[in-house]
């Protein structure tokens, strides 16, 4: 079988990142702390690779110097299903981060996030263009998004 994951490389903070973002979203859990064996290039016995998921998708977080580094052109997307559990898991993700533009954030392992409504892909796929464009208008002055402020524009007269 044909499977995809994600993988995110950085430099020492795999399993600090992984714990932090397991917290963050519903339905996630840490699967494997995987230690470096001797042999290996890196200090013997500290953590290589993190295996996780994120609300039921796979991810490997790994550790090795130097990382890339992370940019806005990928991003992991929560959509989450109320403006309560956006809240929170925006907040969670947040910490210690920098808040962007519609939705978008990075956290403090520099991770870019896009943390959505249910609502945001259902209205941008309904109605006509003129109540997704008032969904797009709507959303472009938006830092953290307000899903009831989505709904309100697309049904705007």
């Amino acid at each position: 079988m044909t499977a995809l994951s994600t993988c995110l490389w950085f430099a020492t903070e795999a399993e600090a990142a992984a714990r932090h973002y397991c917290a963050a979203i519903p339905g996630s859990a840490i699967g494997e702390v995987i230690r470096r064996p001797s042999g290996v290039p890196g200090t013997e016995d500290e953590v290589m690779m993190v295996t996780f998921t994120l609300a039921g998708a796979p991810v490997l977080a790994f550790n090795a110097a130097p990382p890339p580094g992370f940019t806005n052109g990928v991003s992991l997307v929560v959509s989450c299903d109320g403006q309560e559990e956006l809240d929170r898991v925006w907040s969670a993700l947040l910490e210690g981060g920098e808040a962007q533009a519609c939705g978008w954030l990075k956290d403090r392992f520099g991770v870019a996030w896009q943390v959505v409504p249910e609502a945001l892909p259902r209205l941008m796929q309904a109605g006509d263009a003129a109540q997704r464009g008032r969904v797009m208008a709507a959303l472009m002055r938006m830092v953290k998004i307000d899903a009831a402020a989505l709904e309100a524009a697309f049904h705007a007269d």
